[in-house]
């Protein structure tokens, strides 16, 4: 019998690098390699012309005679008009109020999405920073004019309703959804009329029932301003949709998890916000934030009451004669900032899914 011998082997070569991920990722096959040289033959056609319009023929001075003359894009148009599109029909002299408060509320969000700061003081700075907002955007105090909210306009009118849309939407949407669950039946009958009735109409119809059938139901003499109820509108709007997501997410746990609950002694709100909740809410947060994404970009339905967020101020900086012409501009200027702040939330989005899942790794 002879003997069993082992002889040693090198360690397997190992390719690595961005022309590996090439050939693993875009030329891996026939129908991959003829769509990436397809992909980047479209790419050489359009990104040359695309950067001869955005940058070398573009014009960045704010003369419209230039830009006439000119084939490229015509910056200038943002040079000139960048605090009527930031901020809206707020008084000319007094637009260094809504930077300050839009400065204040990013600071607040930062914060937030800070886990160094998730403690009992970051309420006291919230509540701090919704202070300050007010008394910067409405003024009649400290010797600051008072400014009505018909004028609030641009960027921070824009975050005002997406920030206020986001944070009183998602405890509504919660009891929503465990509302639609309920085995009362009254209360579930009311849910369920809610959510399929908000969801069964855009969101203009929403804005238009807040705006001019809401007055109508006050009593004489009580009136509210456009801002608010396009406010309650999107809250309300939101919370409908945010609600079924959530139900998602509640109904995708499996029966044990609420077995469980009940098997320790747990009383329904214990269980509910011990157990079922977190886990439901880890479920669904991709859904969640995607609701939150196309809910800050629905904002800019509001300009149908006549309230000018960032999309409504641009085309209203647009109306001057001598600028009409260089709108898409204003469009692409507006475009850079929303996906800056959808992408900036996708990312944060992932960055929490990551967080909550953390304990379920071996």
């Amino acid at each position: 019998m002879s003997d069993a011998r082992t002889t040693s082997r090198a360690a397997p070569v190992v390719q690595t690098g961005p022309v590996q991920w090439a050939k693993e990722n875009l030329f891996n096959g026939p129908v991959n390699t003829a769509l990436t040289l397809i992909s980047l033959y479209v790419l050489w056609l359009a990104i040359p012309p695309l950067v001869n319009w955005a940058l070398i023929d573009a014009v960045f001075t704010p003369d419209p005679a230039t830009c006439k003359a000119a084939s490229g894009a015509c910056w200038g148009f943002i040079t000139e008009k960048y605090r009527l599109m930031l901020s809206g029909t707020y008084p000319y002299e007094q637009q260094w109020r809504p930077v300050v408060a839009m400065v204040v509320l990013l600071g607040l969000i930062g914060m937030s999405m800070n886990s160094r700061f998730w403690n009992i003081w970051l309420a006291a700075y919230w509540v701090v920073g919704i202070v300050v907002m007010g008394v910067l955007m409405w003024g009649g105090v400290l010797g600051l004019p008072y400014v009505e909210n018909a004028k609030w306009g641009g960027l921070p009118l824009t975050l005002i309703l997406a920030v206020n849309g986001i944070v009183f939407s998602f405890p509504l949407a919660i009891a929503l959804a465990l509302g639609r669950r309920s085995n009362m039946p009254a209360i579930r009958a009311v849910c369920v009329t809610f959510i399929e009735l908000v969801r069964g109409v855009p969101l203009i119809t929403v804005l238009f029932m807040a705006s001019l059938m809401l007055p109508l139901f006050l009593p004489e003499g009580m009136t509210i301003d456009k801002l608010l109820r396009a406010q309650v509108g999107i809250i309300l709007f939101t919370a409908a949709y945010e609600a079924e997501v959530i139900r998602g997410g509640l109904q995708a746990l499996p029966r044990g998890q609420f077995e469980a609950g009940d098997s320790l002694g747990l009383s329904y709100w214990q269980k509910t916000g011990l157990i079922i909740l977190p886990q439901a809410l880890k479920l669904v947060i991709p859904p969640m934030v995607n609701t939150f994404i196309s809910m800050f970009k629905d904002t800019s339905l509001v300009i149908i009451i006549g309230l000018f967020d960032l999309l409504g101020s641009v085309r209203l900086a647009a109306n001057d004669p001598m600028w009409r012409p260089f709108y898409v501009e204003g469009l692409v200027f507006v475009a850079v900032i929303y996906f800056i702040f959808c992408y900036t939330i996708a990312r944060y989005s992932e960055h929490v899914e990551r967080l909550a899942r953390k304990g379920e790794r071996r």
